[in-house]
């Protein structure tokens, strides 16, 4: 390799950030030209520093990663952007994949397949962890990447509040199923219906299997 992989680093959390920085450092092919801790801004920076490959996370203060990267993709369709992230989650998968990430690697596959992920994907090419690589291939073969994915940004509670909507559960029933009260239960659909832009539960249940939420 003639020069380091340069890197821009997307990272809220304070010890992942840290062992990655400290990775970069000890890594004599990669060169970590900057972090940080929000993507809000995340294309100034891209252009600024025009770094070789891009580390996403998801979940971060502001704008999540997904959304970082589908406004990095409205710029520019070549920067090589590998999402990181703790999450298995579908959705998640979807979004990133329909959004154009280069790859998507968990954090919890250690520091060698990080290493690998971002020579793969600096070489042109696509890393997935294994166990996404699998999830993947059936989207392809199911034809689901071929689908518009809206990401949303659930969290856990309501991601459990919305798979009992889809079940047909009335407000009562999920108050007992998740073991919530009235309150929490309706607190947490009103901010569905405002994260998913509907004002029913069809609707959402409707907007949350066109978009594999569920």
């Amino acid at each position: 390799m003639k020069h380091p992989i340069r890197i821009l680093l997307f990272e809220d959390n304070p010890k992942y950030r840290e062992s990655l920085e400290l990775f970069c450092e000890v890594t004599e092919d990669v060169h970590l030209i900057e972090s940080y801790t929000e993507a809000t801004d995340s294309w100034k920076y891209i252009k600024k520093y025009e770094p070789d490959v891009v580390l996403m996370d998801i979940e971060m203060p502001g704008i999540s990663g997904i959304e970082a990267l589908q406004q990095i993709r409205k710029k520019d369709e070549h920067t090589r952007v590998l999402i990181q992230t703790a999450f298995e989650d579908n959705h998640k998968i979807f979004a990133a994949i329909c959004a154009g990430a280069s790859g998507y690697i968990l954090k919890s596959a250690g520091l060698d397949a990080m290493e690998q992920a971002i020579k793969d994907v600096y070489k042109g090419g696509g890393y997935f962890s294994p166990s996404i690589a699998g999830k993947v291939i059936q989207f392809f073969q199911n034809g689901i990447v071929k689908q518009q994915v809206t990401y949303v940004d659930l969290t856990k509670t309501e991601q459990k509040v919305l798979a009992c909507m889809t079940d047909g559960l009335s407000y009562k029933m999920i108050e007992d199923r998740l073991n919530k009260s009235y309150d929490a239960v309706h607190f947490h659909i009103k901010n569905i219906y405002k994260k998913l832009h509907v004002n029913s539960m069809s609707e959402a249940v409707a907007f949350a299997i066109r978009n594999h939420l569920i």
